[in-house]
């Protein structure tokens, strides 16, 4: 078998596993099931990837691979603080509503049961989102002449617990409540409550 031909099996697998996450939401994915509706056996899945552990981390490694790439695609061209944090938070949203299967695992929602590394892995995920939103809110003051209305690190963990928020709604609403719903609406009632233009030395 060329290599080609074990990524396109490999890419098969986590597509497969995908799809089961979306269409079985709340239930526990085996080997046993994903062999079957790749239509191979628990062997060949074995071939590819030494543990479930192992696909699932695959599919993190794209969600990683994809928002973030994006993200400094977002700050390359993008040089106002509100229109950095609002497209950031709004690719994240989308992505989310996009993969309904991946949201189970940016919920937590697939892994119970799982090995604790998975866990971890989510949440520095997430972590890493509220870093990149913290370090774009403390460039406000060089860039525009803004600071926080509060603290940076509050403002970067509300956004982060919204996105995080409506994801885990998504989830568990079986995909009914898209994590845009509101958005705009939302994003308005936030905006304002996160920079303040520095007032200037009497």
């Amino acid at each position: 078998m060329t290599q080609s031909e074990k990524l396109s099996r490999r890419d098969q697998i986590l597509q497969a596993l995908v799809h089961m996450l979306e269409t079985n939401p709340g239930a526990r994915i085996t080997t046993a099931s994903l062999a079957k509706t790749v239509g191979v056996s628990e062997a060949a899945l074995y071939r590819h990837f030494p543990s479930k552990a192992k696909m699932f981390e695959g599919l993190i490694a794209f969600i990683e691979e994809t928002i973030f790439s994006r993200i400094s695609r977002i700050l390359q061209d993008l040089d106002g603080v509100d229109e950095r944090c609002e497209n950031t938070l709004t690719l994240i949203l989308t992505f989310a509503e996009k993969n309904p299967g991946m949201c189970r695992l940016l919920s937590g929602d697939a892994l119970a049961g799982e090995t604790e590394r998975l866990r971890i892995r989510i949440q520095q995920f997430f972590e890493r989102i509220e870093t990149q939103l913290r370090q774009i809110l403390r460039e406000a003051e060089m860039r525009e002449g803004k600071v926080p209305v509060e603290t940076v690190s509050a403002a970067a963990n509300l956004l982060t617990a919204v996105v995080e928020g409506r994801i885990r709604q998504y989830v568990r609403s079986e995909f009914e409540i898209l994590p845009t719903t509101y958005w705009d609406e939302q994003w308005r009632l936030l905006q304002p409550n996160l920079l303040r233009l520095r007032q200037s030395a009497l």
